[in-house]
């Protein structure tokens, strides 16, 4: 089950159906949420949604004529989350807003877990070439599995660890990956204390350490290069410069 986090320009994922629902703005009595979608994934608002709910029934060709009939139900149980959260909103009923909201989120992952079962790899002459391994650090568990599901449709292998203990713990059990996607803000063992610990040992120095952090590097002490952290990427994170970015440096580093 997700939980909904109410910050402001928060993001949620969800890979298998290239929908993000982003938290744009919160005042007292209203919350705007942004959703993207693909193109044959219709969102509506409530006053529309009758005409074209009958258009689609008109339309053979309709993409949502397509859907099955449980995607369309959790599409249009999470359509109706969103809006009658708003109404909440409106009437001052914020706890409720909240937890109408969690339904929606709830009806987006359940067919996004439904999809990612269904899903089957494309037939192809050989297996297709990895793009790297990455280890990701984070003790954000949703944020973590998003990050991995999303790093690994892009072509990655991707183990993860919830801190650095954990990461720690991996390293000297012999894992190597390409690159560690390290958070700064975690208990226990926090992003500096792992990147000593990581530039410290001469068997970790070659690792290379991106940090993921909404945190400044200035703020936390932590160097950039060879005795501290390669990239950093601020949070919010925009996976896709992430992936870029990671492609092309692992393939810098192999050449």
């Amino acid at each position: 089950m997700l939980v909904l986090s109410r910050s402001r320009n928060d993001k949620i994922v969800f890979p298998h159906l290239g929908i993000t629902v982003e938290i744009l703005n919160i005042a007292s009595n209203k919350v705007r949420v942004g959703i993207d979608a693909p193109p044959d994934v219709t969102v509506l608002r409530h006053e529309l949604a009758e005409n074209a709910q009958a258009n689609a029934i008109a339309d053979p060709l309709n993409p949502a004529r397509r859907l099955s009939h449980e995607i369309r139900n959790r599409l249009h149980a999470a359509n109706l989350a969103l809006h009658l959260s708003q109404k909440l909103l409106q009437a001052n009923r914020s706890a409720d807003a909240e937890r109408t909201l969690q339904k929606a989120l709830d009806e987006f992952a359940a067919l996004e877990e439904r999809l990612a079962r269904r899903e089957q790899p494309a037939p192809a002459a050989e297996p297709p070439r990895s793009r790297g391994h990455a280890l990701i650090v984070e003790d954000n568990l949703n944020e973590s599995e998003l990050l991995a599901s999303y790093l690994r449709l892009s072509g990655f292998q991707v183990d993860t660890a919830r801190d650095g203990c954990d990461a720690l713990s991996l390293l000297e059990a012999e894992l190597r990956p390409d690159a560690i996607l390290l958070d700064m803000r975690m208990p226990r063992c926090d992003g500096p204390t792992t990147v000593s610990a990581i530039r410290a040992n001469p068997d970790f120095r070659d690792l290379k350490v991106y940090a993921i952090s909404g945190t400044s590097p200035d703020l936390l002490g932590v160097q950039r290069g060879p005795l501290g952290v390669d990239r950093w990427f601020p949070k919010p994170l925009n996976p896709e410069v992430l992936v870029r970015e990671l492609s092309l440096q692992l393939a810098a580093t192999s050449a």
